[in-house]
């Protein structure tokens, strides 16, 4: 963990309520795809934890859906804000496991942190493809992202607008790979074990306190006792969650 300023350089808007906001500032603290920070909002006790979009040396990109006060706030945010951001929070996704052929699959915002696991897996000589979930055609972003990437990527949408009609199980029936990364919602975590026929990884969206572990108000039940998910996550191998 390593506490720094840094400076919005950008805040757009993506969609209707998702935004993308840029950070100038020293990112060395952050070392894997999957980590998160906890930005300090003003007149907030507790801070914003937000995952990784992507990075390089010396900035930092944060995708965010206003879904609160907090979030509001940050949405208002005008370039030239300085902000007090804890970063290298969590354990990321293991690259490691991945085989030759990994899947990443996300989930509304769950989407933004395996943005930067694609490129990390690129570079390592792996082919991934790439399946997004979202409600309708106007809450889809980064598409166009993942793709000037050169991967494959498939999009499931719940009213057919775009893609295949339904969840991104119904995409991953039909794929051959040869490990899994998921990000989003329990529901979308909870479906996909009924499909997933390989071992994975799911990065957990729990609401957390403190970020580092001391409050204990993010833990989950695993086959090994309670974790935090944001000390020993957020992300976690499928066995150990779902055995």
């Amino acid at each position: 963990m390593k506490q720094v300023i840094f400076e919005i350089s950008s805040n757009q808007a993506l969609t209707r309520d998702v935004y993308r906001m840029v950070l100038r500032g020293d990112t060395s603290g952050i070392t894997n795809p999957g980590q998160f920070v906890e930005i300090a909002l003003p007149g907030k006790f507790l801070r914003r934890p937000i995952s990784v979009n992507d990075w390089d040396a010396d900035s930092l990109a944060l995708i965010y859906k206003v879904v609160g006060q907090g979030t509001e706030q940050m949405a208002q945010l005008p370039v030239g804000t300085k902000l007090d951001v804890l970063t290298g929070l969590g354990n990321g996704y293991d690259t490691a496991r991945s085989g030759d052929k990994p899947v990443l699959v996300g989930g509304g915002v769950g989407v933004p942190p395996l943005y930067a696991l694609c490129k990390k897996l690129l570079a390592e000589g792996k082919h991934p493809s790439v399946v997004l979930g979202f409600n309708k055609e106007s809450e889809i972003f980064l598409k166009e992202k993942f793709e000037a990437l050169g991967v494959p990527v498939s999009i499931a949408t719940a009213d057919g607008s775009v893609g295949t009609k339904g969840f991104v199980t119904d995409v991953l029936r039909g794929l051959d790979y040869s490990y899994f990364y998921a990000c989003g919602p329990m529901p979308m975590f909870r479906a996909m074990e009924q499909v997933v026929k390989t071992s994975g990884e799911y990065s957990f969206e729990e609401r957390m306190g403190c970020g580092f572990g001391a409050c204990m108000g993010c833990s989950i039940q695993t086959k090994s006792g309670a974790k935090r998910v944001c000390k020993d996550g957020p992300v976690f191998i499928r066995e150990e969650v779902f055995g």
